[in-house]
């Protein structure tokens, strides 16, 4: 026994003299100005996985408007008195409507109910832009009662809000009007009745299809506009470019359900519906009622694109339905030769003039009656999603041979699979050096272990090929069974871009995924933001990436450890940038141990700074901790300043930390 005490008692003081010993000096070389940080480096990506699209960030507030969800096309809706579907309507893509006559009986009413997406979100004071396509066939004028319920209320009213909406024509028309609700509530129903105020209960004949409710106060006032607290999270992070509109339901589950733009745009009620390739993939978060209304499509994408000041980044099928789903059926994928493909290819060829041809061109004309004459100025065009092995590769050449030649100034974008490392994911890079493309797209969705071992990822990464573009990745924590949204996965996601930012001169676009979730509707975690009916909160990996993208710089200048953490091992990890345009040095520098590290970080090049630099603290040291709807606020960043000693900042950082330090030339 006292053997063991006095050899524990050695190796106790070998490991206090080892950490003593440590040095800690981080030294940041100013006049060593490097790569240049492309105005793309940090920025989102989404999919209409987890309720993103409809339901969350498009804010049309009626599920199922046009009645098109198969096989039950009265799904979220429902029907009383005489109601009668119909297929004939003014919609060639959308033909399907309700004809809604009298019931029959004085103390019995016909009408239709809407249940929203997991209800429907009304605020008190606020607005709500109601619109129908409606007629009356035998030219007899009818009057629609248009209400707000809350059908689990204990009053005596259920509606708390009605209005009268005459419908008169004949022939197809559009009928408006806005709705102003008197409370805030997260699961009212729309209910509207066929009434007559001559009546007890509603007489005639009346047509309805598109019925439609969006909040009038959208981002930037659009009509068919989209959620403004949603959009408004992503402006605030300054995203250099969006990548959309995925992910996997670009490939679809086969290539009836693919993504095709083309459908997207144009006249919102002759949109198709689309079924949403995460309708089926999770049994244990089954969600029968997930279809994409395209109401938010390619021209909504590139408008957002423009109003929150990021690069367009579209991603095209290559003619393949999802590989994870159909794996080596070569007949789920579409012919392998130029002719095969062509539809797909002219879908590329075709987007590219929609999104950058002239008004008068036949695409660009498109673009324009939509209400953007000026192009939209695409620079990036990604080509497949997540694929990989010889199906992709040789695909994939027929489209890059296609737009080399028609538009060589597009940057093109090729796949390097699923994996972040091993056999397919060195053919993936193999394969796209020889067809030159410009950016290859990586995804790892990675548990906490990986991350440790990949914080110099890109450092030995071939400069003379393609570009990076980390396109999907996240920390998920599958270690620790923890697989959602906590601080512990956050803090290792902002060591991890330290590799990123090092790396500028390779990497040169990076952006976390998923995007979005409903707490209602998800079937993947974690995710940047988090949303109800009403609210939506920023996770602690938001504030990491906008800590990054806000705080970016303009070019590389190298930061280096004195002593540098080890492979796989948590301890300090730093990069640095210079800002032209601010004349400013940032030093980023995360602690993932848990506990506090004495830093001295030096200009090493500037014999004196004046003034104290200014710090940027995420306090990530509650582990299991995250912003929630009830807390969202319960880690943010904390503005801040600490001292600078001639050329040299001394500070402490806390453990599992990530401080930004500003300094002024």
């Amino acid at each position: 026994m006292k053997i063991n005490s006095l050899l524990a008692g050695v190796a106790f003081m070998a490991t206090s003299l080892a950490a003593y010993a440590q040095d800690n000096t981080v030294t940041v070389q100013t006049k060593k100005i490097g790569a240049e940080i492309q105005p793309t480096m940090y920025g989102i990506f989404f999919e209409d996985i987890n309720f993103g699209a409809d339901g969350g960030l498009y804010a049309e507030l009626v599920k199922n408007r046009s009645f098109e969800f198969s096989p039950d096309h009265y799904m979220g809706w429902d029907m009383f008195g005489k109601v009668e579907l119909r297929n004939d309507g003014p919609f060639e893509k959308n033909p399907h409507y309700v004809r809604l006559s009298c019931a029959g009986h004085g103390d019995m009413w016909t009408g239709i109910q809407n249940e929203g997406f997991f209800g429907i979100g009304l605020k008190k004071d606020a607005e709500y832009r109601f619109s129908v396509w409606a007629r009356v066939p035998d030219g007899n004028a009818v009057t629609l009662m248009v209400q707000f319920i809350d059908q689990n209320t204990m009053d005596d009213n259920q509606q708390f809000v009605s209005q009268d909406l005459v419908i008169d024509s004949k022939e197809w028309k559009k009928y408006t009007m806005v709705m102003k609700s008197n409370r805030t509530i997260a699961k009212a129903n729309l209910r509207i009745f066929l009434s007559n105020p001559q009546h007890r209960s509603g007489t005639g004949t009346v047509d309805l299809e598109h019925v439609s409710l969006f909040p009038v106060d959208t981002w930037m006032g659009h009509e068919n506009g989209m959620r403004k607290d949603l959009v408004q999270a992503l402006y605030d992070m300054r995203p250099g470019v969006f990548r959309f509109p995925g992910g996997c339901i670009v490939e679809g589950s086969n290539l009836e359900t693919r993504y095709q733009w083309k459908n997207t745009v144009g006249p919102v009620e002759n949109r198709p519906l689309n079924k949403n390739r995460w309708e089926s993939t999770f049994i244990n978060r089954y969600y029968p009622d997930y279809f994409q209304s395209y109401g938010l499509g390619f021209y909504e994408y590139f408008l957002l694109s423009e109003e929150i000041g990021a690069e367009p980044l579209p991603v095209l099928n290559v003619g393949m339905a999802c590989q994870y789903q159909n794996w080596n059926n070569e007949k789920a994928h579409a012919e392998c030769s130029a002719e095969g493909l062509k539809e797909y290819i002219d879908d590329a060829l075709d987007l590219i003039e929609f999104a950058n041809g002239p008004a008068d061109s036949e695409w660009g004309k498109v673009r324009a009656e939509m209400g953007h004459p000026e192009p939209f100025g695409m620079k990036y065009l990604a080509i497949g999603n997540e694929q990989w092995d010889k199906f992709y590769f040789d695909r994939l050449k027929f489209f890059v041979e296609a737009v080399r030649k028609a538009h060589p100034e597009i940057l093109i974008i090729g796949s390097s699979g699923p994996d972040s490392e091993g056999e397919m994911f060195d053919l993936g890079w193999e394969d796209m050096k020889k067809q030159k493309v410009d950016l290859v797209d990586e995804h790892f969705y990675r548990p906490v272990d990986w991350f440790k071992n990949s914080m110099n990822r890109y450092d030995d990464y071939d400069r003379n090929g393609p570009k990076v573009f980390a396109g999907e990745y996240a920390c998920h924590d599958h270690g620790n069974r923890m697989k959602w949204n906590h601080a512990g996965a956050s803090i290792y996601e902002a060591a991890f871009m330290t590799t990123l930012e090092r790396n500028a001169d390779i990497v040169h676009m990076a952006t976390y995924a998923p995007l979005f979730a409903h707490v209602e509707g998800w079937q993947w975690r974690p995710d940047l933001i988090w949303f109800d009916n009403l609210n939506s909160v920023k996770s602690v990996s938001y504030y990491v990436q906008q800590m990054y993208a806000r705080n970016m710089g303009t070019n590389v200048v190298p930061a280096t450890l004195a002593t540098p953490t080890p492979k796989g091992e948590d301890g300090l990890f730093t990069s640095a940038v210079y800002d032209k345009n601010t004349e400013e040095y940032i030093v980023k520098v995360i602690n993932t141990t848990e506990q506090p590290k004495t830093v001295d970080i030096v200009l090493d090049g500037l014999k004196q700074v004046k003034g104290n630099a200014a710090t940027l603290t995420l306090d990530c040291s509650d582990y299991t901790l995250d912003n929630t709807l009830e807390n969202p606020d319960a880690i943010v960043p904390q503005e801040g300043w600490t001292k600078v000693e001639g050329n040299t900042i001394k500070t402490t950082i806390d453990g599992k930390n990530f401080v930004v330090f500003k300094v002024k030339k």
